[in-house]
């Protein structure tokens, strides 16, 4: 898979993949390599790994730096004083936010990279500040995809006329976690802290998943980030964050779209219903995006073309690509297993049954049993999962969870025959003897990430 990327039979045009030379789209066009390459990558997915309700606020020093040297508005490479004004509020930024940033990893290595900028541009330390720029929205006329815009910039109207349509998957992960995978395979898995979805050569997605209450092994989703890589003429790179509490409907940079480029309309976010729900279309790769927030909890469900799926450069890394491989067999939990236990036993004898403790408060069996049925008629996985989530967490939250979750499933998955699986996937031991290598642990597997993913931002 290391070629220039995926081909459709019957067609004569190639579409081109993304690859590492897509470049990091916010330092600026007077930033160095040497400087730009490395910190604001660690920086920022750094920020991604440790903590999901972080008080440091490095993230919007990032943001705010990125809208001032990004875009038609951006300092030249000759613009060294508006570069260097530019510099001096981030470090200003970088100072308000100390107190609340000490010993993180990413807040260090953005104050060591603003020096080595400063250093290269001859920029003191003393002079005027630049105002973080707002970026300017769209005519009202042009909030609909442009009617010139490239064809590239469009999925399925990209493919010849005579070739077969796109075959689209869907993956999906909620609850305490539970995954759907490209595969149609079903996995109740731990996960805890920073573990990636989907990282091919498109975009990347990442979650983190927190204890739902202190010393609980039941786990949910606290943090989400996407990372849309800049692509042709269509889209600037995009990164999209949500956290506990908060579900913006724009990226991080304050955009609702792809950017400056002419098909930037190609990605959009739409916000369904405000806090709740925001849907994310990448028209250039024909994918959808559904991120939901469920009480506390994030859910993600995605519609994406096997092509998009499989557009990976290195297979023997994709053990990290818990949507195409699944969790590994050490994270994994038989929750029909459980399930089974815990049929008459009641609420109070769960502890030795369970794979995981339940917590103080949880609901006895019959009363878990008749609350996901009213929104789960069908006693398939997902509403075994329902029950599993009540059991293990006491929140009664985790049925819309898993209710939402098949209403995504329905509107997303392009075979309504697979809408709902009755029997759980589970791994053999033999996995990786049959060449299906397992994925490694999770801060192993956040580092491991964050190489694979330096080139892109390079």
């Amino acid at each position: 898979m290391g070629g220039p990327g995926p081909r459709r039979a019957g067609t004569s045009r190639e579409r081109l993949v993304v690859t590492g030379r897509a470049g990091w789209m916010g330092m600026g066009r007077g930033a160095g390599r040497s400087a730009l390459g490395f910190w604001p990558t660690l920086a920022f997915l750094l920020c991604s790994f440790p903590a999901a309700t972080s008080p440091c606020k490095i993230l919007k020093c990032n943001s705010e730096f990125w809208s001032a040297t990004s875009g038609s508005h951006a300092p030249a490479s000759d613009d060294t004083p508006e570069f260097c004004a530019a510099l001096r509020s981030y470090a200003l930024c970088t100072r308000r936010t100390a107190r609340t940033c000490r010993g993180d990893l990413a807040y260090h290595s953005a104050v060591h990279g603003i020096e080595d900028l400063m250093s290269q541009h001859n920029c003191s330390k003393d002079g005027p500040t630049s105002q973080p720029r707002l970026r300017t929205l769209p005519p009202a006329g042009d909030s609909q995809e442009r009617s010139d815009s490239p064809e590239i910039c469009h999925y399925e109207k990209s493919f010849h006329k005579h070739s077969a349509a796109p075959n689209y998957t869907h993956c999906g992960l909620f609850g305490d976690p539970h995954l759907r995978t490209f595969t149609d395979r079903f996995q109740t898995c731990k996960v805890q802290g920073a573990w990636p979805l989907i990282d091919n050569n498109y975009l990347n997605v990442q979650v983190t998943n927190t204890p739902v209450l202190p010393g609980s092994a039941a786990t949910a989703t606290s943090k989400l980030t996407i990372i849309f890589k800049n692509f042709q003429e269509c889209v600037d790179q995009k990164v999209y964050q949500a956290e506990m509490d908060e579900l913006p409907a724009a990226f991080v940079d304050g955009s609702k779209n792809g950017g400056d480029k002419h098909g930037a309309n190609s990605l959009k976010i739409t916000e369904k219903v405000s806090g709740q729900h925001v849907e994310i279309q990448a028209k250039y790769i024909g994918t959808t995006i559904v991120v939901r927030q469920v009480g506390r909890y994030l859910t993600f469900a995605v519609r994406m073309p096997e092509e998009v799926v499989n557009a990976v450069e290195d297979w023997d890394s994709q053990g990290l690509y818990l949507c195409l491989r699944g969790c590994p067999l050490n994270q994994q939990i038989d929750f029909q297993a459980f399930h089974t236990n815990t049929e008459g036993t009641g609420a109070h004898r769960l502890a030795a049954a369970s794979p995981a403790p339940t917590a103080p408060e949880t609901f006895p069996y019959e009363t878990a049993v008749a609350k996901c049925k009213e929104k789960l008629p069908v006693e398939d996985l997902y509403y075994q999962a329902c029950v599993f989530d009540l059991l293990t967490t006491g929140d009664v939250n985790f049925t819309l969870a898993a209710y939402y979750a098949l209403e995504d499933v329905k509107m997303l998955h392009s075979n309504k025959d697979k809408l709902h699986l009755y029997e759980r996937t589970r791994d053999l031991p033999g996995r990786a003897a049959a060449g299906l290598p397992l994925a490694p642990q999770p801060l192993l597997g956040a580092l491991i990430l964050l190489l694979a993913l330096l080139p892109v931002f390079c």
